[in-house]
């Protein structure tokens, strides 16, 4: 691994971080809430957002059936099912949805979208994050002809796909196929998505600015690695 993969893994790692306490940063306590995550993995972090929210009534949704499993010893309830279909709950069902690294995994995200809101009860809110197209450093790669970090995911046959300066270049896609990105947004693209789909963004945070580190994030998310909105249903 050479100089600049380790500065950025290491930038990723603390941007990851600070990801995260912008999420918990955007909720609401509430404990009377009903909240959904939506990939919920092994449900060790949703239960960290439940009790930031003060609530015990906690659902998901898992595509991958051992880590729904996980999920479910842990307290959850837990739907296994694909997120680029309809989603196995009511209409306004939820005061909270959250999903964290999701929407670039989505083949259908009109629907997606559409699914979220038709599932949130009048004036419930959304929490969504995901990586930002627009970082410098996916800016960068493309000066250089080379993909994206952001999309080079995007087949099992390398996890670093036309880009020879990605932290697993020469190493196949280790997981499901439900892990490779599918489109990654832009800020701008993101807020003008959620507004179309009738959603108002009350909050955007950005986490990371390689190589210049977090602070610079929270003046200019448009060019951060990730970025977090936090949107309600009108």
């Amino acid at each position: 691994m050479n100089i600049f993969t380790k500065m950025m893994m290491n930038q990723r790692t603390s941007a990851y971080e600070l990801n995260k306490m912008n999420i918990l940063n955007s909720l609401e306590k509430n404990d009377k809430a009903v909240f959904v995550d939506l990939g919920c993995d092994d449900g060790v972090w949703t239960n960290k957002l439940a009790e930031k929210i003060g609530t015990k009534n906690i659902s998901g949704i898992e595509i991958i059936e051992s880590r729904a499993l996980q999920s479910e010893k842990v307290g959850i309830k837990v739907s296994i099912s694909d997120l680029n279909l309809k989603f196995p709950f009511s209409d306004e069902q939820f005061d909270v949805v959250h999903c964290n690294q999701v929407i670039e995994h989505v083949k259908d995200t009109d629907l997606f979208v559409s699914e979220i809101y038709r599932i949130l009860k009048p004036e419930g809110y959304a929490v969504i994050s995901t990586e930002n197209l627009s970082s410098w450093h996916n800016i960068g790669a493309l000066f250089f002809g080379y993909m994206p970090f952001s999309l080079v995911n995007t087949t099992y046959k390398t996890a670093a796909l036309g880009n020879p300066l990605a932290p697993h270049n020469n190493q196949e896609f280790w997981e499901s196929s439900s892990w490779q990105h599918v489109r990654v947004f832009t800020t701008k693209g993101l807020k003008h998505l959620f507004e179309l789909f009738g959603f108002k963004a009350e909050l955007i945070y950005g986490a990371g600015y390689y190589p210049l580190g977090n602070w610079a994030a929270k003046l200019d998310p448009s060019h951060s690695a990730f970025i977090t909105f936090k949107i309600r249903k009108k």
